[in-house]
């Protein structure tokens, strides 16, 4: 039945309401069949409609027009320094950008100088805020030797919260460089109970110089990245002599009669015999290299005599083979055999701690091995779940809290100075500083990584919080502040 415009229009809840609109919207069907269809007149269903496309267009609309004020900023000269000095450190801008920006964008002259001016004064408050921390909460340091150029810069970074106490450009890097300064860090409370770093002489001479006995501990993520470059290239040299080996069998074949003394043959043979050697040991060494990461220097792993035993006998098949490449294996070789306490330090601390979990649990300790073990297998694999549920049926009850026990201190028995290694990466691109400001940009880079909180973090107790507070435990203004270019200025609706 069609009702026309003046129809008597039956009541629709709300629910129908919607439909209706979204129908009237969607256009599948005709505003005469909708009214037919729910007993409303053609003007109700109009009515829907438009209501419908004035909450969307009201949605989507941009709450506040572009020209509208948003709020009010005074600029005064400390607000101004604050941007000067912001835009280098956050922005990585250029002082000739800062130049731009308040040129462009406030109608500001500021020369260069003025510029550089107030970045010099920010890096002097920097150094003097620097020097303030109590260093004595650091229980391992990491250390390392990272380059500028052709300059060393001498690093050092708290393995737990991050703080980097030690951040400067020398011209050697011998013990008596490194020597000085972790003795300036030894003045403001620095006495770790171990460090790690790589085979750097200096750097533990200087270190051995003057903390004594500090354990310097070897960072096993060089090592590695050495003994896979070596693997790498000797599978490269195999595929090159698998190559040549084709290639004098293609040659060989069309030659036929062309070659009657077999000199093609011969050769033939002598390449077949080398890409053996080469596979061969290519594939002796990838399986050596691979030994010493899943099952020597992994972190869930037998205990430390056990690891030493695994290791000199990496070592000593590496030799076996040594003559084959000596160019190449010798120095990988050498570094494992001269490093090999070092490397394996991390393994005696993780042994101390599973022994203390397992007195303090009455567990044999054994099966806090396992439970360590444990670790080193895929949470999505059956194996997995088929230990765990063994341990658990073990433990009476002591499952969770001792594997949980287990879990920390793996998390904490650090083999690597990695941290250092994502320091440098992060100062390469402030390369513009360095340029304008010499050598002292390191230090307000070292403010500026120490103050700024992190925005984000894998480590839940590192959100929201700098690395001076995570160190310290005591919270601190903002940085611009810090510099003496606060307090940041409240907007004004």
């Amino acid at each position: 039945m069609d009702r026309g415009v003046g129809a008597a229009v039956r009541p629709l809840p709300e629910s129908g309401r919607k439909v209706l609109a979204i129908q009237a919207l969607a256009g599948t069907d005709t505003v005469s069949d909708l009214a037919a269809q729910h007993e409303v007149s053609r003007k109700f269903v109009y009515q829907q409609a438009h209501k419908a496309s004035a909450a969307l267009d009201d949605a989507f609309s941009p709450a506040v027009r572009d020209d509208d004020v948003l709020f009010e900023l005074a600029v005064t000269k400390t607000w101004l320094r604050q941007v000067i000095v912001a835009l280098p450190l956050i922005c990585r801008s250029s002082c000739r950008g800062v130049v731009e920006f308040l040129r462009d964008l406030l109608g500001l002259p500021v020369s260069l100088g003025q510029v550089h001016d107030v970045l010099q004064a920010a890096t002097r408050q920097a150094s003097v805020v620097n020097d303030e921390p109590d260093l004595s909460g650091i229980r391992v340091g990491l250390h390392d030797e990272i380059f500028q150029g052709a300059t060393p810069v001498l690093a050092g970074v708290d393995a737990r919260s991050t703080y980097c106490y030690l951040l400067v450009a020398e011209q050697h890097r011998d013990a008596d460089t490194w020597g000085v300064h972790l003795l300036d860090a030894a003045e403001r409370g620095l006495r770790p109970d171990y460090t790690i770093a790589d085979a750097g002489r200096g750097l533990r001479a200087g270190q051995q110089a003057a903390w004594g006995d500090t354990p310097c501990h070897g960072d096993v993520f060089h090592i590695q990245r050495q003994c896979e470059g070596l693997a790498n290239t000797l599978s490269r040299l195999a595929t090159g002599a698998t190559t040549r080996r084709k290639v004098l069998q293609a040659g060989t074949s069309r030659a036929g009669e062309r070659d009657p003394e077999g000199k093609l043959d011969v050769q033939l043979e002598q390449a077949r015999h080398a890409e053996a050697q080469a596979s061969c040991l290519a594939r002796d060494v990838r399986t050596l290299v691979q030994w010493l990461r899943h099952d020597i220097l992994a972190l869930a792993g037998p205990d430390l005599a056990t690891r030493r035993e695994l290791f000199d006998f990496t070592v000593a098949e590496l030799m076996a083979r040594e003559p084959e490449d000596p160019r190449r294996i010798r120095p990988v070789r050498v570094a494992l055999q001269n490093q090999r306490d070092n490397l394996l330090a991390f393994a005696g601390v993780l042994d101390v701690e599973l022994a203390a979990i397992a007195r303090a649990h009455a567990v044999p300790e054994p099966l806090v091995r396992e439970a360590c073990m444990l670790h080193r297998v895929p949470t999505t694999s059956t194996a997995y779940w088929q230990g765990w549920s063994e341990l658990r049926a073990q433990m009476r009850g002591k499952f969770h809290i001792l594997f949980n026990a287990v879990h920390r201190a793996m998390a904490s028995t650090l083999r690597s100075s990695s941290l250092v290694e994502n320091l440098n990466s992060r100062l390469r691109t402030y390369f513009t500083l360095r340029r304008h400001l010499g050598g002292s940009y390191l230090d307000l880079l070292r403010f500026l990584l120490n103050h700024r909180r992190f925005l984000r973090s894998r480590h839940a107790e590192r959100q929201g919080k700098s690395p001076r507070e995570l160190m310290t435990g005591q919270g601190h203004p903002h940085w611009l502040t810090l510099l003496g270019l606060g307090p940041l200025q409240p907007r004004r609706a």
